[in-house]
């Protein structure tokens, strides 16, 4: 009988192109994790937070990077992601140590696929499948929302002047590129 090995691989692995100026490229061995603040336990959760990165949970709509480069992302009141580079597949472990059980932690990362993109068309072609007014003055450096770009359901975050990272579902990850690569080639066009 023949011997198989199987290696997990991120469905948009390797994938990078230069349209209209603006880099779009699949992020390697980015973890997400999910952090739940416990009813009644938010107090000690923000504390826990703030010890294990050094810096605040950022408010609603908002993302902040720790001193590790951790980037921590408000989505509700008891709800945040903690994304960071990390290969192997026990981030939620990692995360969970670090906050001592004040929060409630599960990994997110096979869940979600992310595009980065950067360059100075990027809001160009962003505003071309997202229904968000992305001007600077409205949607700075490290905002976050939940959106939708061509029916598919989006995370977008804005983590630089010209600087953008895109969280969708794995599930739709080639769609979700075809997309994004669609409306850089549109705006290449114009």
């Amino acid at each position: 009988m023949a011997e198989y090995t199987l290696q997990a691989e991120p469905p948009l692995a390797g994938a990078e192109i230069e349209i209209a100026g603006v880099r779009l490229w699949a992020p390697a061995d980015l973890a997400l994790v999910s952090l739940a603040l416990p009813l009644g336990g938010e107090d000690a959760a923000l504390t826990a937070i703030r010890a294990a990165y050094g810096v605040d949970l950022p408010d609603i709509g908002r993302s902040v990077v720790a001193d590790d480069g951790t980037r921590l992302i408000r989505l509700a009141p008891d709800l945040a992601f903690a994304l960071f580079t990390h290969a192997t597949p026990d981030a939620e472990r990692v995360v969970a140590d670090r906050l001592n059980g004040a929060v409630y932690t599960t990994d997110q990362t096979d869940v979600w696929v992310a595009l980065a993109l950067s360059g100075p068309n990027t809001r160009r072609a962003l505003e071309r499948i997202c229904p968000l007014d992305l001007h600077r003055q409205v949607f700075a450096v490290d905002h976050a929302a939940r959106t939708v770009m061509e029916h598919l359901g989006v995370l977008i975050l804005r983590t630089g002047e010209d600087d953008y990272l895109l969280l969708s579902a794995s599930s739709s990850a080639k769609s979700f590129l075809h997309a994004v690569e669609v409306s850089l080639t549109n705006v290449n066009q114009t």
